[in-house]
């Protein structure tokens, strides 16, 4: 109601009016005009094992890594920020300097007192100079000593005089939808902020790496939290603030952090080798689709679906194959994919496991003895194929022709990759329909390796002769990086 009626009803003596607004005061909870309950003594206590990080690093003149935030003219914090921002490259340096150190901030907390602290990779990566300014005001340098891009986690080393506030980790997975959390950190250079929220989610996948199993929250991130923690109401570490959506760069009420689960075996690993030991099965997978489930012979959509196999790597040695759909590892199911990614990094390097798939829609299990995925990693350069000319073919829509090393180069292809390159793509046709695109490569079709177009448009015989309607087909996508993925091509 707006002011002129309230002050019209007040005005007028109304006893009904007088008795309603009486009654929501009357049933009011006791205690509301204190506002909810403080968390001034948790907050406290943990800030001193928060610490903000400034990075530095020589970059072309003119660059800049923290891009001042838009504020209205007149905002009472513009000068503050024009002061914070003013030395950094595009605030006023001379763009034609070749090289300039820029400075960039971030966040992080001590997990022992000794010196050991954690924060995001990406917020000292590439930095010559990493220093950590304590809540006391001292300031350390600090050394790098391990990190992981994959799950974007730093662990540091400082040197203080004398032992450090630490914090310790909680479980993240007791943690609910709708529990308050609280997040300190350094946004925007102003170190030691607390904000509060609940969890809006869990699980969430934000397409930022092999092992995205974020914490969504709305309590407050900006730029600058990064690498601080997220905190239960226990004062326990559940996640490890990593990333926003905005599309302004402030915070609108969707941060997301990376569960303590999740960070505490990569830690304790960057700790003690100084590099990540996950588990490799030598594979690359992708979703099962409800069109490939028929295809599969699947009863549903389920499962991580192997697009292909990594010559020489564990799943190639116990028997597994491309189209092999992935629904059980180590007795751990395997819902969606992925699932799988998080499962087997988890498991120790040399572990001999049962795999269950589905081939065919018939079960089969393997047992496999997982290699190390950073070892492994390096098997996949393999020697490229040398230039074998072949006449071009139009198949299901699609121009294709014999992957040569120069067309390798032209589509960034990599080494791995081998089969028949689509050179154009028909409107209209089934494999415009699949989203196929010029310098995807077909690498399998009818579980059959393809070198050229003459065996894509042999196996389109074969099935057309055994009275099928589509035909199952292995596409590396040029715009995944030659990423594999299965397809089901109509061939009538």
């Amino acid at each position: 109601m707006n002011e002129l009626g309230w002050s019209g009803m007040l005005r007028s003596g109304s006893r009904t009016a007088w008795a309603w607004i009486l009654l929501v005061v009357a049933s009011a909870p006791a205690g509301a005009a204190a506002g909810p309950e403080s968390v001034a003594d948790i907050a406290a206590k943990l800030s001193p094992a928060v610490v903000n990080i400034s990075t530095s690093q020589k970059v072309a003149g003119g660059q800049t890594p923290v891009p001042m935030p838009d504020l209205p003219p007149g905002s009472p914090f513009r000068d503050f920020f024009e002061d914070l921002f003013k030395d950094q490259p595009g605030g006023g340096g001379d763009p034609n300097t070749p090289t300039r150190k820029v400075n960039s901030l971030g966040s992080g907390f001590v997990v022992d007192a000794s010196g050991i602290i954690i924060t995001n990779n990406h917020v000292i990566e590439d930095a010559d100079e990493i220093e950590v300014n304590l809540s006391d005001g001292s300031k350390l340098k600090a050394e790098l000593k391990g990190r992981d891009g994959k799950t974007d986690l730093a662990v540091l080393q400082v040197k203080p005089l004398h032992p450090l506030t630490a914090v310790t980790f909680g479980n993240s997975d007791n943690i609910r939808v709708g529990d308050w959390v609280m997040a300190i950190g350094n946004p925007f250079g102003l170190g030691g902020s607390v904000t509060l929220g609940i969890v809006s989610a869990r699980n969430r996948n934000i397409n930022s790496g092999p092992y995205d199993d974020f914490i969504q929250t709305d309590a407050a991130i900006n730029r600058g939290n990064s690498g601080g923690p997220l905190f239960n109401m226990a004062g326990e570490v559940v996640g490890i603030n990593t990333a926003i959506i905005s599309p302004s760069g402030g915070s609108i009420g969707i941060g997301f952090s990376i569960p303590s689960n999740t960070a505490k075996r990569v830690i304790d690993q960057l700790v003690a080798f100084g590099e990540t030991r996950r588990g490799w099965l030598g594979v690359k997978i992708q979703e099962v689709t409800d069109d490939l489930a028929k295809s599969l012979k699947l009863d549903m959509a389920r499962g991580a679906l192997v697009a292909d196999v990594t010559p020489t790597g564990p799943a190639e040695k116990a028997g597994i194959k491309p189209g092999d759909v992935v629904v059980k590892f180590d007795n751990k199911d395997v819902h969606e994919m992925r699932d799988l990614p998080r499962i087997v990094a988890d498991t120790p390097v040399g572990t001999k496991v049962a795999i269950e798939v589905l081939r065919k829609g018939n079960p089969m299990t393997f047992t496999v003895e997982l290699g190390r995925l950073e070892e492994g990693e390096k098997l996949l350069n393999a020697a490229a194929t040398p230039d074998v000319t072949e006449p071009e073919a139009q198949v299901l829509g699609m121009k294709l022709t014999r992957l040569t090393g120069d067309l390798r180069t032209r589509f960034k292809l990599p080494d791995t990759v081998d089969g028949a390159v689509v050179l154009e793509v028909a409107p209209s046709s089934p494999a415009a329909d699949q989203r196929i695109e010029v310098g995807d490569v077909i690498a399998m079709a009818n579980d059959e390796k393809i070198t050229g177009p003459k065996d894509v448009q042999k196996q389109i015989d074969r099935v057309k002769a055994e009275g099928q309607k589509s035909i199952l087909v292995v596409v590396n996508k040029a715009a995944r990086r030659g990423d594999p993925h299965f397809l089901s091509l109509k061939v009538e």
